[in-house]
C-alpha cells in the first residue's frame, strides 16, 4: 500500500460524510490528487504530505504541463489538491498549507456545444421507432432536452418521482440534493408511451422495479449506454458536432435563455448552486444581442441622426 493511501482514504470519507458529494465527484477528486504521488514516485521522492513544500508543487505543475494537460485540467488538479490539504489541516495531520500560494493557470470560459432546435429534431427523427429500444430512446432524448437533466439524474430517475398530474418530476442531483423540474407535454407523452407499450413487457430484475428506464434484461441503464445511444444517433443523423448527453442539457438552457426565460428560474431547473454557472448561457447568442442593440438603442435609430 502506498504511504499516502491512508490519507486519501480519510479524504474520501471526509468528502462523503462532511461534504455529501456524489460518488462520481469524489472519484474525480481522488483521481486528481493521486497524481502528485505518481510524480513523486517517478522522480524517486519519498515525501509525506506534511513535508510537501511549495517548490515541490511548482515542479509537479511543470510536470503535468509537460504531459500535455490543458489549463482547465491543471486548474481542476490544483483545486483538488487545495481541498485535500484543507482536509489535512482540519484533521491536524499537517501544520501548514503548502497549496496556499499555488496559482491556477488562467483559463477562459469555454462556451459549451449546443444543438439547434432543427438538429434536435433531426436526431430524434433518426430513431428507429419500429424497435422497443427506439421507442425508449425517443423518451430518453425528449426528457434530456425537455428537462435539462444530467446523465446520472436520468439513469436514476424513478417512476415514483414522476408527478405528471402536477407537471413536475423529482430529480436527485449532485450531493444527493433533490429538486422539482417542470416537464412538458411532449416528454410526458413519450414516457407514457414507453411505460405502457415497452416497459410493461420487460421482465424486471429484483430491486430495479422503480427505475424508469431499463435495458432489455430489466436493469437500469448505465451512463455509458446513454452516451452510446447519443453518439450513434449523431452519426446516423450526420451531425458533425462533438456531442454527448450533456449537450441536450446545454441546449435546454440555451434555448430557454434565448427565449427570454428568467436566469434564476433556469438556475433552479438545472440545479446549479451558483448563478455564475448558469450565466454562461447569456453569452451564447451574441449576434442576436448585437442586432437587438443596433435595432432598438436610441443612438442607433434614424431619429438620432
Amino acid at each position: 500500500m502506498h504511504p499516502w493511501q491512508p490519507y486519501f482514504n480519510g479524504f474520501k470519507s471526509h468528502l462523503l460524510l462532511e461534504r455529501s458529494l456524489s460518488k462520481n465527484t469524489i472519484e474525480a477528486y481522488l483521481h486528481d490528487v493521486t497524481k502528485i504521488t505518481q510524480f513523486f514516485d517517478m522522480h524517486g521522492l519519498v515525501i509525506p504530505p506534511g513535508k510537501v513544500e511549495l517548490h515541490h508543487l511548482q515542479e509537479f505543475l511543470k510536470w503535468i504541463t509537460e504531459l500535455g494537460m490543458t489549463s482547465r485540467t491543471q486548474a481542476r488538479v490544483i483545486s483538488g489538491l487545495k481541498a485535500f490539504y484543507r482536509y489535512l489541516l482540519l484533521e491536524n495531520i499537517v501544520q501548514s498549507e503548502p497549496t496556499g500560494m499555488l496559482e491556477s493557470p488562467k483559463i477562459g470560459r469555454k462556451l459549451p456545444v449546443t444543438l439547434s432546435i432543427g438538429e434536435i429534431d433531426l436526431l430524434i427523427s433518426n430513431i428507429d421507432l419500429s424497435s422497443a429500444e427506439g421507442k425508449r430512446n425517443k423518451a430518453i432524448l425528449e426528457i434530456l432536452y425537455g428537462c435539462g437533466l444530467r446523465v446520472s439524474e436520468l439513469t436514476h430517475l424513478k417512476i415514483s418521482n414522476l408527478f405528471f398530474h402536477s407537471g413536475f418530476i423529482k430529480v436527485t442531483g449532485k450531493g444527493d440534493k433533490e429538486r422539482l423540474v417542470p416537464i412538458g407535454s411532449v416528454a410526458q407523452m413519450e414516457i407514457n408511451h414507453y411505460l405502457s407499450d415497452i416497459r410493461s413487457g420487460i421482465p424486471i430484475k429484483k430491486g430495479q422495479e422503480d427505475f424508469l428506464f431499463l435495458n432489455r434484461r430489466g436493469s437500469a441503464l448505465t451512463r455509458v449506454m446513454i452516451f452510446t445511444i447519443v453518439k450513434h444517433l449523431a452519426m446516423k443523423a450526420g451531425i458533425k458536432k462533438s456531442i454527448s448527453p450533456h449537450t441536450f442539457r446545454h441546449s435546454f438552457a440555451t434555448h430557454l435563455v434565448e427565449g427570454g426565460a428568467d436566469l434564476r428560474a433556469v438556475q433552479e431547473m438545472l440545479g446549479h448552486e451558483s448563478i455564475t454557472t448558469t450565466e454562461i448561457y447569456t453569452h451564447l447568442d451574441r449576434d442576436y444581442l448585437r442586432s437587438a442593440i443596433i435595432q432598438f438603442h436610441p443612438r442607433n435609430n434614424d431619429k438620432a441622426k
